[in-house]
């Protein structure tokens, strides 16, 4: 979605720091910090990035997640960027000749949940765009962590590896709740439906719509049926009796069609 709701105020809740190794391109630093952005993380830290930092084509492509940017810390050192955590997984999509757990992203973000609830640190390490991460950096994690992709193009970028694990972590935080409820006005409660339905059956039976009067209580029954899958608001239902209404009202207004013009 585009757009940003400036009048909302930024939380930093305590999340896992996403950390880039050897990013190459200023704009997939800018798309990984946007995904961060969108779900609430804020903790991004570069391990010796190709064009340096800061980098214009970074802030250029965050669509103004500025206080991710300005936040970055840059290591020359895998292991000085991750020093302080006490649980980090890497994200890889190739099979590797390491004993280490793998773990799909609702798992692993279940766990970071409960290892950073619990007052630790932990992060989530991306490899370079072209070839990932080499064994000896994986073998600095605790776990590996892979989506389930396609085995034929296992490939994402890295930007959108990070919006598939940010949004994981949220939803496993408990964070993940909707800011907007779907529906403003309350539901229909069952008397307002009752009063709908009857005022709809008594406009038929005065426009001659059941034919045969064996035949009314099934059709009565397939018309509640069929209204009640609606799931209307009281507002809806509201709008639809007016309607019934001026339909039932129809004959007392003139049609100018069958006026007859009067004679000079």
């Amino acid at each position: 979605m585009a757009g940003t709701d400036s009048s909302r105020e930024l939380v930093y809740a305590p999340s896992p720091a996403i950390i880039l190794c050897e990013p190459q391109l200023g704009e997939n630093i800018g798309a990984a910090a946007r995904a961060m952005a969108n779900f609430g993380l804020w903790d991004m830290r570069l391990v010796a990035p190709r064009d340096g930092w800061p980098n214009p084509a970074a802030m250029a492509t965050s669509a103004r997640a500025n206080h991710v940017i300005e936040r970055v810390k840059v290591f020359d050192r895998l292991e000085d960027a991750i020093a302080d955590l006490s649980l980090v997984y890497a994200t890889t999509a190739r099979s590797r000749d390491l004993s280490k757990p793998v773990l799909g992203p609702d798992e692993a973000s279940e766990r970071l949940a409960s290892h950073i609830g619990g007052g630790a640190k932990a992060g989530l390490l991306f490899g370079r765009e072209r070839w990932g991460l080499n064994n000896d950096e994986v073998a600095l994690s605790d776990a590996i962590v892979t989506l389930p992709v396609e085995a034929a193009f296992a490939s994402l970028n890295i930007s959108q590896a990070v919006l598939v694990l940010a949004y994981e972590w949220r939803q496993a935080s408990g964070r993940g709740a909707l800011q907007f409820p779907a529906q403003m006005d309350p539901p229909a409660s069952k008397e307002e439906l009752v009063g709908m339905f009857e005022h709809l059956e008594d406009a038929l039976d005065r426009s001659g719509f059941f034919k045969t009067e064996a035949k009314r209580p099934t059709v009565v029954a397939n018309l509640r049926t069929m209204l009640s899958r609606g799931e209307f608001t009281s507002q809806e239902v509201r709008t639809l009796r007016g309607v019934f209404a001026s339909l039932d009202r129809r004959h007392e207004r003139p049609n100018p069609a069958r006026q007859k013009p009067q004679k000079k």
